[in-house]
């Protein structure tokens, strides 16, 4: 890792108040959580400082309430968390103030401590230096364990780290690592596969990862824009005219840069994105005047696979086709069971994340056979553009 981060290799917790920037914010329906990745990947943190007696303080955010709203409280976040760990955790109803304080201060060693919804203040998405001045009360070191919200200059997440010795918990360091092996110095050759619904979102990425990679395969109604681009009929498929001029513009980069842009040959064809509308697999150059791509092919996927066999690393931001509607599944699910069949046989390094990527990878059954798959939607789209992410920079130094 980057030695300009602590880990909790470096520090000192045993006794200490440590506050715990994490990310709960889960998908919840019905009042049920429907997806436990994130909790399941803060437990190692968390095992770790309490076994090393540290009085674990826990900060996040949950939804976007507009001031105090109680359906947006942590508390049936902490209460499935007490479940996770097996063991008691205490919940108090703010994270500012002098019950949160008390809360804090008479924490024992070894025992975990859940804050309300940091966003219940408007001050922790304002950066507001006053309200992590009181956070920092609540705590002697800090730590950030939530890549995935690292790339806003929130109070908890910016301001917050820069009043206590800080360092990066267990996920946030594999997060990094696993970023610095795909983008900074992977094993060549590198293939990325980009899918989406837009050029005009994915420039930056685009322009971004094209001097770094040999492969490039496109996928979504992304591709039927580069698609049209080249003077081909994409009928009713969706796609943005006004984006030919910069597509064209792109295609001459990645020429210079000795990037191949794969795109489909074929598809899998449909007059309505619905599992019983009339569906065809043909080529792209016989679609009809009523039909959209909505999936690749078997030839692509062929192509795909063969290209992708050859490659050492893999870095893959969004679906190849409309995976939540079966069977435009197939494409996604063919490359991903392939790629991860690569790297469990050491052939290939496979980085995965951002948007709908973790859900995709999820719905392929192979969450664990990748590399790494970050459940990080913004940060990880950020960080593939290039940027420098406040929070990650705030635990540098």
């Amino acid at each position: 890792m980057d030695a300009k981060f602590k880990s909790l290799d470096d520090i000192h917790v045993s006794g200490k108040r440590v506050i715990l920037r994490a990310d709960l914010n889960l998908p919840v329906a019905n009042g049920k959580i429907t997806d436990h990745t994130r909790l399941e990947r803060l437990l190692p943190t968390l095992r770790e400082l309490t076994e090393k007696n540290a009085r674990v303080i826990v900060l996040s955010h949950f939804g976007r309430p507009k001031g105090r709203d109680m359906k947006q409280s942590l508390a049936p976040i902490a209460a499935a968390l007490e479940q996770a760990l097996g063991i008691d955790i205490k919940f108090v109803s703010d994270c500012i103030g002098a019950d949160a304080l008390a809360a804090a201060q008479t924490l024992q060693d070894g025992k975990i401590l859940v804050c309300e919804n940091l966003r219940f203040h408007e001050a922790e998405e304002k950066n507001d230096p006053d309200f992590a001045a009181q956070l920092a009360q609540l705590g002697e070191i800090y730590i950030n364990d939530a890549f995935s919200v690292s790339h806003r200059a929130h109070a908890s997440v910016y301001g917050l780290a820069q009043k206590l010795p800080r360092a990066a918990g267990r996920m946030m360091e594999a997060e990094l690592r696993a970023l610095a092996s795909a983008l900074e110095h992977p094993r060549p050759p590198v293939m990325a596969i980009a899918g989406g619904s837009k050029v005009s979102t994915k420039l930056e990425l685009l322009n971004n990862i094209i001097p770094r990679v040999q492969k490039l395969v496109l996928g979504g109604a992304m591709a039927n824009t580069f698609l049209f681009a080249q003077g081909k009929n994409v009928a009713a498929s969706m796609h943005e005219k006004d984006m030919v001029e910069t597509v064209r513009e792109i295609m001459i980069t990645a020429g210079k840069h000795g990037c191949e842009i794969i795109l489909p040959t074929d598809a899998q064809l449909a007059d309505a994105v619905k599992s019983n509308a009339n569906i065809r697999t043909a080529q792209i150059a016989d679609i009809q005047p009523n039909e959209m791509i909505l999936d690749f092919g078997p030839e692509s996927l062929a192509r795909v696979e063969k290209i992708l066999g050859e490659c050492q690393t893999l870095l893959w931001n969004g679906p190849l086709g409309v995976f939540e509607v079966p069977p435009f599944d197939k494409g996604t699910v063919e490359i991903a069971k392939f790629a991860a069949a690569q790297t469990q046989a050491g052939k290939l390094t496979s980085i995965a994340g951002g948007g709908d990527t973790a859900a995709a990878m999820n719905h392929a059954d192979v969450m664990d056979q990748f590399t790494y798959i970050s459940t990080a939607g913004g940060a990880f789209l950020e960080w593939l553009e290039g940027k420098t992410l406040p929070g990650v920079a705030a635990l540098a130094g």
